[in-house]
This record gives structure tokens, C-alpha cells and sequence, in this order.
């Protein structure tokens, strides 16, 4: 796992595939996404190192590369885990994820990544989520649901420190671009079209590097030439 610092108080987390964020105050550790499965063992020997209690887990919807080490971090640290309710089935094991719908370039892509990604193992959820919600860390945290990559996706964003947690809503590979394996391509131009409208500076993907200056114009240029 490779750690990087975005701006004080937050680090990116990479691991072999995907990545998560650690918010910190003082000793206190908020974690949005947790990796693959396998990774919990890394994220517990940081916040070790860091000497940092982690508070909660805040998962930005089901899919195994954002949910994969919840249920061990939930396990060796105490943390309530946080999904919004239409994703929270998934996350506990109840039900399948379902399958996205797929462009034609995006085939091969998923057809070469998904089968590599190990199944998370099932995860209690302490706490679902809905839109308005505000959680108790960085002034606020306010949940945005944002359907169409998956039904329970979520956003975070600290609108005291204008940083925003997308999900795989958005994803910056090469270019800002909505992500992809949406289970509604539809829904999730709407969602990307809303999350650009914030007052943001710093915007942290599920998949790509942050971009820590001028995010939201950034997001606002991309979203003007996104069509269905």
C-alpha cells in the first residue's frame, strides 16, 4: 500500500487496485473506502503508526474494490460501517451486485479487471445512509446520494475545507471522465452534473490521482461536454 498526503489532515491510500482516503484530527481517523480484500492489515499498521483511532468507516457504494476490507477493519478496530441503505444489502452479503451496463469499449475492460478483484467477504452495516445526512467529522461531512453507478452510490463532501469524495462517479484516468460500470449511464450524468455544481477545490476519485487546486472548475469543463 502506497500512502500519499492530498492536503493536511488527508492521505490517499493505494493498493495494488483501487485506492481509499484517511481523514485525521488529531487522533481521530475517518476511513471512505477500504480496499480489495487483503488490505485491512496495511490500513491497521498505518493508523498504528499514525497513532490514530479510527472512528468509522464510510463506504461510497458496494462494489468489491471499495467494500473488500470492511468487515476485517470492522473486526480489528471497533469502527461502525457506513452505506447508504440501497447498497447496504450488498455490502452485508444479501444480496449479488448487480451487473452494470456496459458500453462496448468498456466490455473488454471490465471482462480483464473484475474477474482479478477477490470477493469481499460480507460486512455488517451499522449505519445507512441518505441523502442530507451529516457526519460527525471535518466541520460536517454531508451525504450525497448520487444513483447510477450503482443505486446507493454516495458522494462526501466538507464543505467547510471544499473537499469532495466522489466515488467512482467520477474518475480521473488521463482526463476527468464520468466512471465507468454504471448501472444506469443516465443517472450517473445527472449525479456527475450535481456533484460539478459544488463549491469544491480539492476532489478525491475512486480511481485516479486527486486533483488538490481549482477541482470544481475542472469538473464543471468536463461535465459541459457530457452527453448520454
Amino acid at each position: 500500500m502506497d500512502v500519499v498526503t492530498v492536503v493536511p489532515n488527508l492521505l490517499l491510500l493505494r493498493f495494488e487496485f483501487g485506492q481509499a482516503y484517511l481523514w485525521r484530527e488529531g487522533r481521530s481517523a475517518t476511513l471512505i473506502d477500504t480496499g480489495i480484500a487483503g488490505s485491512g492489515s496495511a490500513i491497521v499498521a498505518l493508523l498504528t503508526e499514525l497513532d490514530a483511532e479510527l472512528e468509522r468507516i464510510v463506504l461510497t457504494h458496494g462494489h468489491e474494490d471499495h467494500v473488500g476490507s470492511a468487515a476485517e477493519l470492522r473486526a480489528a478496530t471497533g469502527a461502525p460501517v457506513l452505506a447508504h441503505g440501497l447498497d447496504a444489502p450488498i455490502v452485508r452479503g444479501e444480496r449479488p451486485r448487480p451487473d452494470p451496463v456496459l458500453l462496448d469499449w468498456e466490455r473488454p475492460l471490465f471482462d480483464s479487471i473484475v474477474p482479478t478483484v477477490p470477493p469481499p467477504p460480507p460486512c455488517p452495516v451499522d449505519q445507512e445512509l441518505a441523502e442530507g445526512d451529516v457526519l460527525d467529522f471535518a466541520g460536517g461531512a454531508r451525504v450525497l446520494s448520487i444513483p447510477g453507478h450503482t443505486d446507493g452510490s454516495i458522494a462526501v463532501y466538507l464543505s467547510r475545507s471544499r473537499i469532495l469524495f466522489t466515488g467512482d462517479t467520477i474518475a480521473n484516468v488521463n482526463e476527468v471522465m464520468l466512471g465507468t460500470f454504471n448501472t444506469d449511464r443516465v443517472r450517473a450524468i445527472e449525479s456527475f452534473h450535481r456533484l460539478a455544481e459544488l463549491d469544491t477545490e480539492v476532489v478525491c476519485f475512486g480511481h485516479g490521482e486527486p486533483i488538490i487546486e481549482h477541482a470544481g472548475a475542472e469538473l464543471r469543463a468536463t461535465a459541459a461536454q457530457l452527453t448520454e
